[in-house]
């Protein structure tokens, strides 16, 4: 009696003897998690995303409980992923939830050795400075004998992570800047 309780705790026995030999259903599970919950089940709502880390575009269930994300999957539903995600993409949970995650503004300064924390307002007046200077100090009216009114003191790279409307409001705030240098990662 003691070798067959020990052979039906057996995985490769329970995948042989319940014709489940890839171990997908009931062979797999062990007395622990058989009785485990999925952080699925008891989401409140499941809002639709895209995973932000490429420009394939892998479709994401985003399962919310209590206004906090408690688990992001593949989308079953569709076509460009089919519910499959990268190890990125599954790691993205880590970008809503994850410990190294940071709230606030770090700034290290020229020549500096450590990093500070800025409020946001300040970084935001910081940046808007730098692109006035930058859009100033690189204007160009004309080059040569043609007229051109551009600015070749900065450029935009755009992330894979942002979506087309995003990437469309880039280029739209580049462009009325005056920056001619627009290109995107996910092109590159």
């Amino acid at each position: 009696m003691g070798v067959k309780t020990w052979i039906d705790a057996w995985p490769v026995y329970r995948q042989l003897r319940t014709m489940d030999p890839l171990g997908r259903g009931a062979a797999a599970k062990s007395s622990r998690s058989s009785h485990l919950a999925a952080r699925t089940g008891t989401a409140d709502q499941v809002v639709k995303s895209i995973c932000p880390y490429c420009a394939v575009g892998c479709a994401q269930n985003v399962y919310v409980k209590d206004e906090k994300v408690v688990q992001i999957e593949g989308d079953p539903d569709s076509p460009i992923s089919r519910g499959r995600l990268c190890p990125k993409g599954s790691a993205s949970l880590q970008l809503t939830t994850g410990s190294a995650r940071r709230y606030e503004c770090l700034y290290r300064r020229p020549g500096g050795t450590g990093w500070e924390v800025l409020p946001l307002e300040q970084a935001m007046d910081m940046i808007a400075e730098r692109v006035i200077d930058a859009r100033r100090a690189g204007w160009q009216w004309e080059a040569g004998d043609k007229r051109t009114r551009r600015t070749m003191g900065f450029a935009s790279l755009g992330g894979a992570t942002l979506d087309n409307e995003e990437n469309y409001l880039i280029k739209k705030l580049f462009t009325a800047l005056g920056a001619i240098q627009i290109e995107n990662q996910a092109r590159i």
